[in-house]
């Protein structure tokens, strides 16, 4: 293997075939194949060496749905091409995709069909390789006042499948006089590599060769770019497949990979090229059969729907990432975690010790939700700041321990916990229309969350507690006290004693089983019992996981506990005795119901609307963005492995020594996937 290609990530789950993958200048003749990377200059080399020993040189090349971002600022990808017989973009030989192609007969209908699915799924969501790009902006270009629309690409000079593409400089302007002439009404559009436009690169297209050409140098997603265009004109720009997926005419003064099959109008014969293809037979050889996959947060192989629906995940994230954020209340170990939540590749953050800082830098105000202050209401409405807080799945182990949040919710209008603030939360409660199928998601969610035993923090051990007590067994659970939610959805009751002597009064015959919160078992919050209530109870179940507890007893009391969230998802009967985001809306019996509330939810509804659509997720491991049902599988086997996090004193040392040296991740660039 060459050494430039140490910097492909997951490079055994590119090429299983491979037993055993070294680095090495000089491989030595128990070497199988040599790969590196393309025709490169740089892996001149590793050909030579190859031919030497007598064994194949493997082409590496990225796939053409790679990542979100650029593989230069360390963009994860999700595909990789490995040709041992060429490389695609090289029409001067064959490739293994070009025999793809080649080889005499039909493709199946099922593999086409697949094709088609995969088509579909990349124009509904607007991918392409990078993904990095902002949205095209109609503006950007002149009205067409009917006129046919035109788009001419330009490519960088020294681009390599120029000349392996049977092409040179001079078919550019071949290609710009063929479209002018061809079409003498219609607007020329000539869209221009962003390095040309910047004056780092050098393009091949010279605007003066025609006075109607009309440049469009602003980087945009080129998908919706040709949306709006009728027929693209290219020389082996990947645009121009990107075009025929989307049915557009296609003209090609070079030799890509999509031409010469019978589908493109080409300048540049290949003779070697002799079956005819369709659109969908071409992109089910390209991208099913030739380009490899992998998922990222796993490093495994996978399909190409199982990449690309990966990597719509991650340019979703980075579309609601856009831009700068200006965050206000962080306390300084999360700030790397939270960099990971906000990243993209056209975002940036900043952390400011008051939400008035935060509004005077500019970009997206963010203020920590639990920190806001009496005077920041106003400034939070002109500001038009959103609050942040921890998602309800977060870590093995406590925040006040240094672990890094794996979920976090951003709200525009209030916060989950104030049952007055009208949050996102709430309204999604009350007037989302919840399809079936994201009902049937929620529904394997909660399946998944109860089989895993997976909770907010993944604390507490397993131990079966068998309470043989002949009365009504009720699990009462403490909260660090003085607490946000607490302070605005508590009511009349404040603190754990308080509570204890209201389900001791409501239930004066009944077993109570007390568990302490963990942050407050840890020593780093308030909320002991007083000695009056600590009378109160009949039993702790301080050290034992909420899942151990919730087996042992016939229903559960809380203030504003996330517990109680947690006992509905295990279908145990719940009381709340505050106004927790959960209560008023028919699944738990309240005490002091929210009056606004009254709407009747199914659990599937609540389970949607507070795990799926609210919050956003992170891998914890790989820093990624990840859905809410691999988080939940990544925590489980995080504990299986025995990663339960510690909570004595030594090891909260040892984390915050670690959060203020290196962060709570390893070092990685905040505005990249």
């Amino acid at each position: 293997m060459a050494y430039g290609v140490r910097r492909v990530r997951h490079l055994h789950g590119f090429l299983p075939e491979a037993a055993r993958i070294g680095l090495s200048l000089l491989p030595g003749r128990e070497t199988e194949a040599i790969a590196g990377w393309g025709y490169r200059p740089t892996a001149d080399r590793a050909r030579r060496r190859a031919t030497k020993l007598g064994v194949p040189y493997w082409a590496l090349e990225d796939g053409f749905f790679r990542s979100v971002g650029l593989g230069s600022d360390g963009a994860a990808a999700v595909s990789l091409v490995a040709d041992d017989q060429g490389i695609y973009f090289d029409a001067t030989r064959p490739s293994r995709l070009e025999n793809m192609l080649n080889q005499p007969g039909p493709f199946g209908e099922e593999e086409q069909r697949e094709a088609r699915d995969l088509i579909a799924l990349k124009n509904t969501h607007d991918l392409s390789k990078y993904n990095g790009a902002p949205s095209f902006k109609p503006a950007s270009l002149p009205p067409a006042d009917g006129r046919e629309r035109v788009l001419l690409v330009d490519q960088t000079a020294g681009d390599a499948s120029i000349e392996f593409g049977l092409a040179s400089p001079a078919s550019f302007r071949r290609m710009v006089d063929t479209a002018m002439a061809a079409h003498p009404g219609a607007q020329i559009i000539v869209k221009r590599h962003p390095a040309v436009a910047s004056g780092y690169r050098q393009g091949l297209i010279d605007l003066s060769w025609h006075p109607g050409l009309i440049p469009l140098d602003e980087p945009c997603n080129p998908v919706q770019l040709l949306r709006v265009v009728d027929r693209v004109y290219c020389v082996t720009s990947l645009l121009g497949f990107e075009a025929l997926l989307l049915g557009l005419p296609v003209h090609c003064f070079g030799m890509p990979f999509y031409a010469g099959w019978g589908v493109t109008h080409d300048a540049v014969p290949c003779p070697r090229r002799t079956q005819k293809r369709s659109v969908e037979e071409i992109a089910a050889a390209a991208l099913l059969r030739y380009a490899r996959y992998v998922d990222p947060l796993t490093g495994q192989g996978c399909s190409a729907m199982q990449a690309v629906e990966r990597l719509i995940t991650f340019k979703q994230r980075a579309d609601d990432n856009r831009g700068h954020w200006s965050l206000a209340g962080i306390a300084f170990w999360k700030h790397a975690p939270l960099r990971q939540h906000l990243a993209g590749p056209t975002s940036t953050v900043s952390f400011h010790r008051s939400l008035q800082g935060a509004v005077d830098h500019g970009g997206q105000p963010l203020l920590w939700a639990a920190r806001e202050k009496p005077g920041d209401a106003a400034l939070i409405q002109v500001g038009k700041a959103q609050r942040l807080e921890d998602g309800f799945i977060r870590s093995a182990g406590l925040g006040s321990d240094f672990h890094g949040a794996a979920s976090i919710a951003l709200d525009d209008t209030g916060i989950y916990f104030d049952p007055d603030s009208n949050s996102r939360l709430e309204r999604l409660l009350a007037e989302h229309e919840f399809p079936p199928a994201l009902l049937q998601r929620a529904a394997k969610l909660r399946a998944q969350l109860v089989r895993d035993r997976v909770s907010k923090y993944l604390l507490g051990e397993e131990t079966a507690l068998n309470l043989l007590a002949d009365r009504r067994k009720i699990l009462v659970v403490g909260q660090v006290e003085g607490d946000a939610s607490i302070r605005r959805g508590g009511g009349t009751i404040q603190t754990n004693g308080q509570l204890v002597q209201a389900v001791r009064a409501g239930e004066p015959d009944a077993f109570l089983l007390y568990k302490e919160h963990p942050d407050v078992l840890a020593g780093n919050r308030n909320g002991k019992l007083s000695a009056e209530a600590e009378a109160l109870i009949d039993l702790r179940a301080d050290a034992l996981s909420i899942d151990a507890c919730l087996a042992a007893v016939d229903e559960l009391h809380t203030l504003t506990s996330l517990a109680g969230f947690e006992a509905l998802l295990r279908g145990k009967p719940v009381v709340t005795h505050g106004q927790p985001f959960y209560a008023g809306w028919g699944l738990a019996q309240d005490r002091n119901p929210p009056a606004h509330r009254t709407r009747v939810l199914s659990l599937d509804m609540l389970t949607a609307g507070a795990l799926i659509l609210y919050p956003r997720y992170l891998d914890p491991v790989t820093g990624l963005p990840c859905e809410v049902e691999f988080l939940v599988q990544r925590l489980a086997e995080q504990r299986a492995k025995g990663g339960r996090a510690k909570t004595d004193g030594l090891w909260a040392l040892a984390r915050y020594a670690r959060a203020v040296r290196y962060g709570l991740y390893p070092p990685r660039r905040a505005s990249t996937y």
